[in-house]
Order: structure tokens, then sequence, then C-alpha cells
């Protein structure tokens, strides 16, 4: 009997220590065409990130979308270019009327939209809530001073794709009417890892 309590002990010891351990916390969105694992910068954009995990962590993105995808083919002339997929709940869940983020830019968290950032999509500092992108290839116009907003402000650049960035590609390449996606795909949820 006290050889079967200490294989369990064992047991018990091993698989909590076997659980993965990150710095920062990891989240993962899932979509049938695969999953995203993405690594949030709380030391870096705390609003940011406490108001993303406060999303994740009361089920807003169960069954939200990547609805658009701004590429070479759908961006009016004369503007820079960009390149991005967008996703959150303003499809599934028009209702949800949530308040807005203070806005961190580029210039006070030192983060920058590089390929794989994930930053919040908003009108005016300020008014970003549950939608964000994650820039395809560098995309120095969404920094602070950048020329992708007319205020100069930037978007809060708040985590990066660490795994799944071949899926964020795959979902960018769908067909498009104007910047949005013909099909949007579901986020099945975003869940903490």
């Amino acid at each position: 009997m006290r050889y079967i309590y200490s294989i369990i002990i064992i047991l018990c010891f091993c698989v909590s220590c076997s659980g993965k351990k990150y710095k920062n916390p990891h989240v993962e969105i899932q979509t049938k065409y695969g999953d995203i694992e993405v690594e949030l910068y709380p030391d870096k954009a705390p609003k940011s990130v406490a108001a993303f995990l406060s999303y994740v962590d009361s089920g807003y993105y169960k069954n939200a979308s990547f609805y658009r995808a701004l590429n070479d083919e759908n961006q009016t002339m004369g503007n820079t270019e960009t390149a991005l997929l967008q996703g959150g709940i303003w499809k599934s869940k028009p209702y949800l009327h949530l308040p807005g983020i203070p806005h961190e830019t580029t210039q006070q968290t030192k983060l920058t939209h590089k390929n794989g950032t994930v930053s919040l999509a908003r009108l005016a500092p300020g008014s970003a809530n549950t939608e964000f992108f994650i820039c395809i290839g560098d995309q120095k116009g969404f920094d602070y001073g950048g020329s992708n907003n007319p205020d100069g402000q930037g978007y809060a650049a708040f985590g990066q794709v660490v795994k799944g960035m071949d899926i964020v590609t795959q979902l960018y390449t769908l067909p498009t009417d104007d910047d949005a996606l013909k099909q949007p795909v579901e986020i099945l949820n975003i869940v903490r890892l």
C-alpha cells in the first residue's frame, strides 16, 4: 500500500512539473485551420494586455472571427500600403459595447509592429477594445509617428505570434471583397496556455 501511495505522489509531482512555464502569458487562438499561439507582454503594455486577458477570461472571443485582411490588392492608391489580418467580436457580438482601453503607444512600450505583432485596432486613441490585428511583415507605419494613422499615435502593440504564423498567412490569403474576408474565419475560442 505504501508503494502505491509513493507512485501516486511521484506521478502527481511529475504532472505538476511537466506543464509549460512561460515568463509572459501565452494565449492560443483556435481556428478550424489550426491554432495560433501568442505571447503577451504585460511588463511593456500592461493596460492592453490586462484588457485583452479580461476579454479572454470572460469568453468574449468564443465564436468570434477573423473578418478583415488588408493586402496590396484592396487598398486605395496613394495610401501607405499595409498588410494585416484583423479579428475580434465586431461581427459576432455587435451588441457588446465595452469601454475603450487607454492607449499605449509604441513610443511608451518599445514594442514595434514587426511581422507577427499583435496590436489593438482603434479609431481614436483610447477607443480600442476587443478588435485586434496581426501584422503580416514589418509595418512601421503602425508605430508612434508612423504614416498609417492621421493622429500620429500609432496602434497599441501588446503581443507576438510565437507559433502558427503559417496559419495567419493562410487566413490572410483567403479571398476578400474589398478588405473584408468573403467568408469570415471563425475563432472557435481564445484561451490561456
